[in-house]
């Protein structure tokens, strides 16, 4: 491991100031995703700024209904939260299904968003890759694919992004709060991340020194019949092949109103917007539901070996919509 200087930041703007001063510096919070990658070699910091106690902790409910999650809540406090089980469910759900429970006791909302790829040639050091080491090639177009992304990639990437907690606060449009060298500003779950495109290496829109300090759930009360459904090779501690987060109202049999976002299919959390307007005004029918599904995979661009994950796609979100349409007619 190459040694680094260790600072336990005293508050947020001061840790702002420092790793905005300082190229080689990185935040660090519970150290889940950021120390494994120290231990490869994928990442070589010069200087760690422990912000866990710098950013808030706690989970809040604000005056106009919204839920204001701090930065450094772990995963594990906020998907047993009492307001999370009860309003946003599809949130609760996905935090409990991701890594182990000693992880989630350790994780923490503002790094979860921002852990990097667990794609083989990203971690391997040995590898190409040009989210790693930019203009050195992309090992995954043409080796081990079974995990790669099949929208949203690019001729440089086609890794996709890890989180499930990603996945559900995209279905819910939550806003990111960050703390930056020239104050503070929100900015969508969605609109966070980017697409590999020519700059594989950039996962998110956030500069040098820019801070997480809190996400904001927004006032939805229908959302409270929502399900997050992860599929994967075994049944805890594994990354979704896909995952399905979504959200469904009803209304004399027909969608009024629905969120569906997907993981483990692109380098971002996907909200699937084609498919939710396919879906709106039709009959609540598994089969109007699948057909919206295939809408968002028409730009699909699956390799040799990971075409199955667009009909698994597919069924998997007709699946869950078909669970939240029957308990709506309960």
């Amino acid at each position: 491991m190459k040694p680094f200087r260790y600072t336990r930041a005293r508050d947020a703007a001061s840790a702002v100031a420092t790793v905005a001063a300082d190229p080689g510096a990185r935040f660090l919070a519970g150290g889940t995703n950021l120390v494994d990658h120290l231990k490869l070699g994928v990442a070589e910091p010069d200087h760690l700024v422990d912000v866990r106690g710098a950013v808030d902790g706690s989970v809040t409910e604000l005056a106009d209904g919204r839920v204001r999650v701090g930065a450094a809540v772990a995963n594990s406090d906020l998907a047993a939260h009492p307001l999370v089980r009860a309003r946003y469910p599809v949130l609760s759900a996905a935090l409990s299904s991701g890594a182990s429970g000693q992880l989630r006791n350790a994780a923490t909302t503002g790094g979860n968003l921002l852990q990097r790829t667990r794609c083989p040639y990203f971690q391997n050091t040995a590898t190409p890759c040009n989210k790693r080491d930019p203009g050195s090639g992309c090992g995954a177009l043409h080796g081990h694919g079974r995990d790669n992304a099949v929208l949203g990639t690019s001729e440089r990437c086609v890794a996709t992004h890890p989180s499930d907690m990603a996945v559900a606060l995209a279905a819910l449009g939550a806003e990111v709060r960050l703390l930056t060298g020239e104050g503070e500003r929100g900015v969508p779950v969605s609109g966070l991340y980017r697409l590999p495109g020519d700059r594989p290496e950039q996962d998110t829109v956030l500069e040098q020194g820019d801070l997480i300090t809190a996400v904001d759930l927004p006032a939805l009360p229908w959302v409270r019949r929502s399900a997050y459904r992860k599929v994967r090779e075994r049944a805890s501690y594994a990354f979704a092949l896909v995952s399905v987060a979504a959200a469904l109202r009803i209304e004399e049999g027909r969608v009024v109103r629905v969120r569906l976002a997907l993981g483990g299919v692109a380098p971002m959390p996907w909200r699937a917007h084609h498919a939710e307007e396919a879906l709106v005004g039709r009959p609540a029918t598994e089969e109007v539901f699948r057909e919206a599904a295939r809408s968002e995979f028409a730009q699909a661009r699956p390799g040799r070996d990971n075409a199955f994950k667009v009909p698994l796609a597919v069924n998997t979100v007709g699946a869950v919509l078909r669970s939240l349409a029957q308990e709506e007619g309960a």
